[in-house]
Parts: structure tokens; sequence; C-alpha cells
């Protein structure tokens, strides 16, 4: 018999609540011409440092070329700007356009709207704690990472 009920294992869980997030947001993302996709970037840059694609690319944890393509798109849509790396001729560092910055209000409206849906029902200690076992899970599932 195995340890977890099929539909109770953490990380059904977990992947399922992320690809409803995702779609949510994907949906409550388009009046804006964003995917969610592009909030990691834009809560990066949100205080005006300006950061290079490689760092962009670690702290949202994905890939370089993922990361190129995002980077791509927003600056075409007018969301960032890049000027040259004064350390490295050869990159670029990225920075909030003041047509993204002007919209970073109401995209923390629509995020801050989808997670008070999310845990409609709950009670403040439960948000806490629903808050802190995901915080535990992402620390077990990051030192696992490491070691393997």
């Amino acid at each position: 018999m195995p340890k977890w009920a099929l539909h109770e294992r953490p990380g059904h869980l977990t992947i399922r609540a992320s690809r409803l997030f995702l779609r949510l947001g994907d949906t409550r993302f388009r009046e804006f011409g964003l995917g969610v996709a592009s909030f990691p970037v834009l809560n990066m840059l949100r205080t005006g440092e300006k950061h290079s694609q490689k760092d962009l690319a670690q702290c949202a944890q994905i890939e370089q070329p993922s990361m190129a393509q995002l980077l791509a798109r927003l600056e075409r849509d007018g969301m960032i700007k890049r000027s040259p790396d004064p350390d490295d001729g050869r990159s670029s560092l990225i920075s909030l356009t003041r047509k993204a910055q002007a919209i970073l209000p109401k995209i923390d409206e629509v995020v801050d709207a989808g997670n008070d849906a999310a845990v409609a029902g709950m009670s403040d200690a439960e948000i806490k704690m629903l808050i802190d076992l995901l915080q535990r899970l992402i620390a077990n599932l990051e030192a696992l990472a490491k070691r393997e």
C-alpha cells in the first residue's frame, strides 16, 4: 500500500495549484499585454536596479534561452530597456521603462486579488500556516536539488 493516497501527494497538489495559478495569471495579465512569466522579471526590476540577463535568469530560476526570449518580448513591448554594462562591454544591463513602472501597481492589484481568491475561506492563521508550510516545502526541495 502506498504511503500517499494518489490525490493527496504534495507534489501532485502543488503542481496542480501551480498550473491553476499560471492559467489564471495568464488570463488576468492579458489585459496588460503580458504573460504571467514576466512577473518575476518585472518584480526584480521594480526597485530601479539594473540587472544582467544572467542574474535575472538565476533569480527567476529559468534557463538563459528562455530568459532571452522573455526579455526580447518585454523589450519589444516597451517594458524593459537595455543599457551597456560598464563592467562588461559584451553584456547589457536591463531596467524597467516608465511604461512598465506605470502598470506595476495595476499588476500588483491583479496578483493580490488572485491570491486573495485562492485563500478565500481560510483564516489568517491558516494563511500564515500555508505560507510557512510552502516555504518549508520549497526549502526542502531546494536542499534536495543541491544534493542531486
